[in-house]
């Protein structure tokens, strides 16, 4: 897929990846992108990087009506770039009770599941053109201190695969980007390494062009993946040493 010219959605784009993900656009030659989130003011510094391209959109993905909406005003769209999420760093068993579990669900997996849902059909009539899915490489292996924040992208990797089969008869990529640690202000008190998220949003973009269907950015992403071949009980034990209080 050619990305000069491509009319983009990117949910989330108030976060901290997700800015970096509209840069990346207007960088490759996008020629529209939607810039979709919760609330559109909150976009108003990113709108002024290219107010001819970018343009603002109130978008709530667990909301089906906000999707519903979105997918019918914007429709012409051919990338879409499920980039909304969030990770509350709780235990399974040490949270005090499924609230921050119930809420990764909600936007990790139906979230993301709302929004495939919603725009495959006006990819489908847009020439097929693409997904991408932020998940991350956690979705492959449990880390104990984000651990329902894991298991809620273990279960949009799933999905992610699901999609990409049902999607492929009408010439749809969809992509699954799994970095490891972003250095975000959610990850300040983590340690290195870290990728920028400008590097995840423009390996995630080269990935569509180049058709890669799973990316892995940073160093720490594909270490643990090649881990994950080699000796995946290994790394588990590694990660269950590393326990919420």
């Amino acid at each position: 897929m050619r990305l000069e010219n491509a009319v983009a959605l990117v949910t989330g784009a108030n976060g901290g990846i997700g800015k970096y993900y509209v840069e990346a656009l207007v960088k490759f030659g996008a020629s529209r992108i939607y810039a979709g989130a919760r609330n559109p003011n909150s976009l108003t510094d990113l709108v002024a990087i290219d107010p001819q391209r970018i343009v603002p959109v109130p978008l709530d993905i667990t909301d089906e009506q906000s999707v519903i909406a979105a997918a019918s005003n914007y429709g012409d769209v051919n990338l879409l770039i499920n980039n909304a999420g969030i990770g509350l760093l709780q235990g399974f068993i040490s949270a005090t009770d499924l609230k921050s579990a119930r809420a990764e669900i909600e936007v990790n997996y139906f979230g993301t599941l709302a929004m495939c849902r919603a725009f495959a059909p006006v990819l489908k009539r847009n020439g097929g053109g693409a997904i991408v899915n932020m998940l991350s490489i956690l979705a492959k292996v449990n880390f104990p201190m984000n651990a329902s924040y894991s298991a809620s992208k273990a279960a949009a990797l799933l999905m992610t695969q699901g999609v990409r089969a049902e999607l492929a008869p009408q010439g749809t990529l969809v992509v699954g980007v799994m970095p490891g640690t972003v250095d975000t202000e959610v990850s300040r008190n983590f340690p290195p390494p870290k990728v920028l998220p400008i590097v995840v949003a423009q390996e995630a973009l080269q990935a569509v062009i180049d058709e890669i269907e799973d990316v892995y950015p940073g160093e720490q992403a594909k270490e643990m993946a090649q881990q994950l071949l080699k000796d995946p009980k290994a790394l588990e034990k590694a990660m269950a040493m590393m326990v919420p209080e």
